[in-house]
């Protein structure tokens, strides 16, 4: 699906030449970062079975001062974008298909299915932190 990355080795660098209280608070502000797209991405995706939202994970390196927030379903992409003729940009399929869907036990024919955004809306939230707590760090 997509990977989002907060922080940098240049900011890395950079806070060597700050103080270990700025540092600190760089982190904070990039943990947190990455606990509120995780946390708004799992609140707006739509729960089938709960794979998608439980596949949203965070992995923190560089020593706390780089957030890797990551979408592990491989359907996460169709759901954020949707599928054929109501895929983002008209980029789906124009004719209709058949797929067996275990969950019902049947055969089914479809369209596709409308985007339900909960990755790119995060996204935005967590953008939105982070430069706010950031210009705080700044005064």
């Amino acid at each position: 699906m997509s990977i989002t990355r907060f922080g940098s080795k240049e900011l890395e660098r950079a806070l060597n030449k700050w103080s270990d209280k700025i540092e600190k608070e760089v982190k904070r502000i990039i943990h947190e970062t990455a606990l509120l797209i995780q946390s708004e991405a799992r609140a707006l995706a739509p729960v089938d079975s709960g794979y998608l939202r439980h596949s949203i994970t965070i992995d923190l390196s560089g020593d706390g001062l780089t957030a890797l927030i990551s979408v592990g379903s491989e359907y996460g992409i169709y759901i954020e974008y949707g599928t054929g003729i109501y895929a983002v940009k008209g980029n789906g399929r124009k004719d209709g298909w058949v797929y067996y869907n275990e969950k019902y036990g049947e055969f089914v024919f479809t369209h596709g299915m409308k985007a339900q955004p909960f990755w790119f809306p995060a996204i935005e939230v967590g953008k939105t932190y982070y430069e706010k707590e950031m210009k705080k760090l700044g005064r």
